[in-house]
């Protein structure tokens, strides 16, 4: 029975963490990953291409789709999970997506980028405003919410538009992520403590 992808990627980093050299399984395991597997990259081209021959915007995909626009984004670039019951929906939209690109995106991710992506001026200015206002946003989390962060996780990320005062087009992005308070580690509470040597 082959082994998922993520079982294989796993026994393979475990292997090579602690210096194995690859036996034939392992070898043939790589092998299989190889084969199976398609990088971000490659799913990202496969879906840009896709999108274009469908005139369709992010937007409009998202609507259809029902998911924010960020997220919808995400997908096309391989940083999300396609789910089982939007696949057929996403195929429709983009017929040129062939099946093996579908199955691969509906593999969990490894989620990612390449550090180059910060000498892109968009990405860094953006960048630039969040560790700029970095102070300011976690003063007023903490005084609103108390001792937590925003989660990444539970989170919703959109990207719009609006006018300003003198009519110039002005870019809205919206962070919406779960507030998560930091506990406070009673011992009582710990359901799995370390043994005490």
């Amino acid at each position: 029975m082959p082994l998922c992808r993520s079982t294989l990627l796993t026994t393979m980093l475990v292997a090579k963490s602690l210096g194995f050299r690859a036996a034939p399984a392992l070898r043939a395991a790589r092998t299989q990953v190889t084969m199976a597997a398609m990088s971000a990259d490659a799913i990202a081209e496969k879906c840009l291409v896709a999108k274009k021959a469908s005139g369709l915007t992010y937007d409009a995909i998202a609507d259809k789709m029902g998911y924010t626009n960020a997220y919808t984004c995400q997908l096309l670039l391989g940083q999300a999970q396609l789910k089982a019951e939007a696949k057929a929906k996403l195929q429709d939209l983009l017929p040129k997506l062939d099946k093996a690109t579908l199955e691969a995106m509906s593999e969990a991710p490894f989620r990612g980028f390449d550090d180059d992506i910060l000498k892109e001026p968009n990405v860094y200015r953006t960048y630039e405003a969040i560790t700029h206002y970095g102070k300011a946003i976690k003063a007023l989390i903490n005084e609103k919410f108390g001792d937590g962060i925003m989660s990444a996780i539970d989170f919703y990320l959109t990207v719009g538009e609006t006018t300003g005062k003198m009519g110039e087009r002005r870019v809205v992005i919206t962070f919406n992520g779960k507030f998560l308070p930091f506990i406070e580690q009673m011992a009582d509470d710990n359901s799995a403590p370390s043994p005490q040597g």
